[in-house]
């Protein structure tokens, strides 16, 4: 089958598009220039709160968006090209707003943007908090546990909001993941004549849900028995459900070392087990992704329980034999290979799917693997290494140490091609 044709652009549109910033204190609040471009425009875009926000002088036609949003975005200013646009945002639409989808669509210059304050700088106000230093966490379509991956003893966190619901779902998730003692304030139509707070602990949160129009801020504080999980790969073991086949905790942190995880970038994590080392990769920015390939079903099934456990639960869980399973998917940034180096084909098909400048970086216990890395070493050379772990235990009265299985580890850099002439 041929591969689908990308969509047709978006026509390009009459003037730019006004990308107006709004927020609970409506057109008061609109700034000169702000309030020009909702008069002179002949269609308004919106969630129907903020249409509702202007007065009757803003003669447009009024069109709020459906749900879900983002598929609509595309066919909404296709039916109205060659009209006068603006679209309302929430506070700063270029701040987890609108403004990314429309520039995704027609390009910034194809885009006239007036911001508003946004809800995470009132907050920032009314609460004190330096906004330099403070998290921002959002839960608007996305699941509430991947505000696990931001708890930190001592941190300052805001959490936008989905809807009412959210402050419970963040209290009940701040209780499960033993940080029940954080202190919560719900900030309530910031910047509007309601303007409310309020006020209490995850752990003896029962406020009834409120306003929709919301904003948490968390005072992170963990249980003394917390588990304490860093913000730098090499979490406890016991941080993660396993069955034994579970990349140890030393290993695992000169593993993430060597495959350097950056902002954005895309990790195939090759013979997952309980997906220690995509969860890992995730953890270190935001916006890193990972794919993890698992052929067994019920270790792929905890794999994503322990991405969901750990605040990642963006890892995709790819069931399958590799290396036919990897027949598709996203081209990598780096690829991990934690078993399955023997199957035939594999170490090939990882090495091709990699683009120049990708990493590869293979771990194994077995002479087998040993033999066929040192082979590949030879060939594509990059670092091979040894690593070697043992931990102190009880002998008898005494304490002797215990080996641990070393680990055979190749590590590697695909080259760029190189061109006559080039030096």
């Amino acid at each position: 089958m041929s591969p689908a044709s990308p969509p047709p652009p978006v026509p390009p549109p009459a003037a730019p598009v006004s990308v107006v910033g709004i927020g609970a204190d409506g057109w008061a609040g609109l700034t000169g220039p702000a309030r020009s471009a909702l008069l002179g425009a002949e269609v308004l875009i919106g969630a129907e709160r903020q249409l509702r926000l202007l007065p009757a002088g803003c003669e447009g036609r009024r069109v709020p968006w459906p749900s879900p949003l983002r598929p609509a975005v595309r066919g909404l200013l296709t039916a109205h090209a060659g009209r006068r646009i603006a679209v309302l945002a929430s506070g700063d639409p270029m701040f987890y707003g609108i403004g990314r989808a429309l520039t995704e669509e027609l390009g910034a210059g194809a885009l006239h943007v007036v911001p508003h304050p946004s809800s995470v700088s009132y907050a920032c106000a009314r609460l004190g908090w330096p906004l330099e230093d403070t998290g921002t966490v959002t839960l608007v379509g996305r699941p509430p546990a991947r505000l696990a991956a931001a708890l930190h003893h001592g941190r300052r966190l805001l959490v936008l909001s989905a809807d009412a619901t959210t402050p419970a779902a963040v209290a009940a998730l701040l209780r499960d993941r033993g940080f029940g003692p954080s202190r919560m304030r719900v900030l309530e139509q910031l910047g509007g004549t309601d303007e409310d707070c309020l006020d209490g602990t995850a752990a003896t949160w029962a406020h009834p849900p409120g306003d929709p129009l919301n904003i948490v801020a968390v005072d992170c504080r963990s249980a003394p028995d917390t588990p304490r999980l860093g913000a730098v790969p090499g979490l406890p073991d016991t941080a993660y459900e396993h069955d034994g086949q579970l990349t140890k905790r030393h290993v695992r942190a000169a593993t993430l070392g060597v495959l350097a995880p950056a902002p954005g970038e895309l990790l195939w994590d090759v013979g997952g087990g309980s997906g220690s080392i995509a969860v890992e990769w995730l953890r270190t920015h935001p916006s890193c992704r990972a794919i993890t390939v698992e052929r067994d079903p019920e270790r792929a099934e905890r794999i994503a329980r322990n991405a969901d456990r750990l605040g990642v639960p963006s890892l995709r869980v790819v069931t399958g034999t590799a290396p036919d399973a990897l027949a598709g998917l996203p081209v990598p940034d780096a690829v991990f290979i934690g078993g399955g180096l023997t199957a035939p084909g594999l170490l090939d098909a990882c090495w091709d799917a990699l683009p120049a400048g990708g990493r590869l970086v293979a771990n194994t216990v077995t002479l087998e693997s040993e033999a066929l890395l040192a082979d590949r070493y030879r060939t594509f050379g990059g670092d091979l290494v040894r690593l070697a772990v043992a931990h102190a235990v009880p002998v008898g009265g005494f304490t002797g140490w215990r080996q641990a299985m070393p680990v055979t580890q190749w590590s590697v850099r695909k080259p760029f091609p190189t061109h006559p002439g080039d030096n």
